[in-house]
Order: C-alpha cells, then structure tokens, then sequence
C-alpha cells in the first residue's frame, strides 16, 4: 500500500481549460511530491497562470482530475483549496498592513482565551505562535510590529509563515524574486531548501531560468497549453528551457548605436542629479531598493516632486505635470503594467488615448485614421491576439508590455523613460521588448532604462548610471567593460 510520501501531494490528470476561443490547457499531466521544489515555465500565455488557478481553486478544469494527496477533489473556490493545504504566495502579497506580524500570521484562526461568555483573543500564545512559525524561516522580528513597516522580502516570509502557521503543506510561490534583491533572493532559497526539507512540496513558478535550473528538483515546460518538456534536477540547463518553451535557442538584442549621436536631453546639473542622453542612446539606471532610480525617472516624467528642469533638443523645459513631459516628447513606461493602462479598456483605446490629439478633427475623432494607426502599431510590436477590441487585462504580460509601447511609439516621442521593461514577462517576450527599444533608439530617439536586473542593464545599455541615495555615484560604460559583477559593486549591492 502506497505511503502518504509516495502518493503525489497534488497532481493534475489529463486536465483541460479553455476561456473563448482560447483552449488555455490541452491535457494536462503535472505532479508536485512532497518534499520537492518542482518549477513551471512557459511563455506568456503558455498556460502557467491557469494551471496554478486550477490547482488553487480560481478555476475549475472542464476536463480532467484534480487530487491532492491522492484524493480527487473538486474545489467550488479558494477556500476549498486552501482547506486542503493548498496556499499560493502571489506576487502581490496578501497582507494587512496595518496588523501586526503576530495578527497577521494567526489571521483566520485567531487563538482565544474563554471566559464564560466572554471570548478574548490570546494575544501572548498568538505572539508565541508566530515566533515559533517565523524561527523555522530564520526571522525573528518583534511580533508586534506593524506590517507596514516591512520590505517586501520580510512581509514575504510573514505570508509563508501564516500558511505554515495554519499547517499547509502545498504551497505555490508565483514570481517570489520578483522584487527581491541578490542577498533576499539567497535567504528565500535557503527558507524554501528548509522547507522542501521538512515536507513541503512547493509549486516554483518563475521567469528566472537562472534559479529554476539553481533551486527546482523536477520543471515542466508549457508551451501553447500543452506539456512542452519535463526534466530532473542536472538534466536541465538554461538553453535547454528556452528551447523547449520557444522552439528555439532565442537570441540576445546587440546594445543601441555604440557612437550616440546629438545631444537630446540634458538635466539641469544639481547636487543629485547630473544626466545627458544623446539620441541613439540607452541610458541605465542600476540601484538598489530605495535607492532613488524610480523617483529619477517619475520627476523626468514632471510626476515627482521638484520640477525637473531639462533641454531637449535645445529647447527648454520646466517639467511639473506628466502633460507636459508628453508635450516636450517624453513618454514612460511604468513598473507596474496596471499604471500604464487601463485595464478594462481595448487595446486600442490604450493606444490611441494619449494620442487624441492625433486623431481629433474640430473636437471630432477620426476613427479611421485611429484603426490606421491602431492596425500598424499592433503590426509593429506584433501584439498577440491581433484583436484591437479586446480587453487589455485579458493580454498576457508580455503583451501588455507591448501595448504600452506602441502607445508611445504612436506620439513619435524623442525620449522614452522605462521602468523595469521586462519584469515578470518570457524570455521571448523580453527579447522582443529589447529589440523595441533597440529599434526606438536606432531611429534617432533615446531611452533612459531603470531595472533590477544587472544583467540586462549590462546587455542592453550604452552607460549605466549607479545610484545611491537618490544621487548618481558612478558611471560605467561600455567602452570599459559593462557586466553584472561591475554593477553589483558599484550599487553596493
């Protein structure tokens, strides 16, 4: 007779999911085991979300079985899931800010002390309780601290403390890194290498290859809804996975123009900042959290405070409103795709609304000549489905990345300011999205590019500006060599 260890902790048999038109998995065959890390990766829109909804209870499959430890299950929503031991970490973290550490680990099954009639919360066993859970992942915070006052790796490890807290045992982690810096990265590996140790069996879904093939035991690659691959540890390497999910090696996206050309923009000189970006130039921003990158690119953009004050092409302007930066020729891609559009709206109302001005005639819009350029830019970017009606919060990352881009590729800018272009989408899509900016720039505009991936800043730009403390400290170019190792010294990371 099979033990609890050897019976899958879940699994997936021959399940199948379609939304619309959209058949989102074909015959799904998956397992995680307890004790294991088993990672999934696929493109955007290779089915990774649905296969995790599935096994989380958002989505019920039309076809196929569910079971977790070796009983089919049919949960009606996450409460189900969650009742069997099933818990999702998800990138946006779901946590109440204004508890304590404490209240947040205990919530949904709060330890009380009775009194007759009179129930009291146990406030010293669920301070207890949450030391004791939080101890097993190396963090020993005060219990009563708010969590508001955490990073994001601290309010991390509280999410993954309540679900052990309440003794789940099926956990899947969707992007963890996402926001993590290297030495947060490390201590959450060595958290979930502690975890697979004590039984845990642990669903890894992310687009870093580098730690799948680092930390998975097993991975299964998803390719159009369908099992593309499936390997064991050492069987795997990073070139292996970006063949299996795209059908080819995939190729890196040679850095912009090595001789920029005219001056396009320069910032007026202060004690912070000192910045001049030529057209056919990509500028990046390297600094850890809170080190002041993204405020650099918002108070470019005229949405920080301080006005920026900045000459593009000789002309000068005082930046107080993101109206006037896109009048002076600016445009930004945010890092969170949901503050660059508007979800519930078309992708060609995303495209065309910062361009009414294009398309307006005496007040009236020329409809035609908005499918004209609606109709091209989708061409362009090759924005997948190619139907402008539909929603963009049904697109894949990816493809709202893109989305965004045309939107300001349609204004004909001379400046674009992106924040975290590739975060969270494919390794196709990010080499899609890097020929964008490559093109953009090859055409006389300029970029200006904040990430937390060293890597790609290293590949894709002409000089990296590492900042500290909201001021730039250094400057690396690539006439004197540009790599990842240079930036982490130079951001103090």
């Amino acid at each position: 007779m099979e033990t609890r260890m050897t019976v899958p902790a879940a699994s997936l048999e021959g399940v199948s999911k379609r939304f619309g038109a959209t058949l989102a998995l074909d015959g799904v065959d998956f397992d995680v085991r307890f004790g294991e890390i088993h990672a999934v990766v696929g493109e955007n829109g290779a089915g990774k979300s649905t296969l995790i909804r599935i096994l989380s209870g958002v989505h019920r499959p039309d076809r196929g079985t569910l079971r977790v430890a070796g009983q089919e299950r049919h949960f009606a929503g996450p409460h189900d899931a969650i009742a069997a031991g099933v818990v999702t970490i998800p990138q946006e973290l779901r946590l109440v800010p204004a508890l304590s550490i404490a209240e947040n680990v205990a919530l949904g099954d709060l330890p009380v002390r009775r009194f007759g009639p009179l129930v009291l919360v146990d406030r010293a066993r669920m301070r207890a309780a949450a030391r004791a859970v939080l101890a097993e992942l190396d963090f020993h915070p005060d219990p009563d601290r708010r969590v508001a006052s955490l990073g994001f790796a601290e309010r991390q490890l509280v999410a993954i403390g309540r679900a052990l807290n309440h003794r789940r045992r099926i956990f899947i982690l969707d992007e963890p890194t996402a926001s993590l810096e290297k030495h947060e990265i490390e201590r959450l590996f060595s958290v979930l290498a502690g975890m697979r140790a004590r039984g845990t069996a642990i669903v890894y879904i992310s687009h870093r290859l580098d730690e799948v093939v680092a930390i998975a035991d097993r991975c299964t690659v998803l390719r159009d809804g369908r099992i593309a691959a499936r390997s064991r540890r050492g069987e795997f390497s990073i070139h292996d996975l970006v063949i299996a999910m795209t059908g080819s090696a995939g190729q890196d996206v040679a850095v912009a123009a090595a001789m920029p050309g005219e001056l396009l923009l320069s910032m007026q000189p202060d004690d912070a900042y000192d910045l001049r970006l030529h057209s056919g130039e990509i500028i990046g921003l390297a600094g850890l959290l809170g080190s002041g990158t993204e405020r650099m690119l918002r108070r470019l953009f005229g949405a920080a405070a301080g006005a920026a004050r900045i000459a593009i092409r000789g002309h000068e302007h005082r930046l107080t409103s993101p109206r006037e930066a896109m009048a002076a020729g600016i445009g930004m891609v945010p890092p969170e795709r949901a503050l660059g559009l508007v979800m519930n709206q078309s992708v060609r109302d995303n495209i065309l609304l910062p361009n009414l001005d294009m398309i307006s005639r005496r007040g009236l819009i020329d409809r035609a000549a908005g499918d004209r350029i609606v109709t091209r830019l989708m061409e362009l970017v090759d924005i997948r489905p190619r139907r402008p009606g539909l929603k963009a919060g049904a697109l894949s990352g990816g493809n709202q990345q893109k989305v965004i881009l045309a939107k300001w590729l349609a204004r004909r800018i001379d400046v674009l300011l992106l924040a975290e272009p590739t975060h969270g989408i494919d390794v196709a899509a990010k080499a899609q999205i890097h020929a964008l900016i490559a093109k953009f720039v090859g055409e006389g505009g300029g970029a200006i590019v904040d990430s937390s991936d060293l890597a790609e800043l290293a590949r894709l730009c002409n000089t990296v500006l590492a900042v500290r403390h909201g001021r730039i400290a250094t400057a690396l170019d690539r006439a004197h060599g540009l790599d990842e190792a240079k930036l982490r010294v130079a951001i103090g990371g």
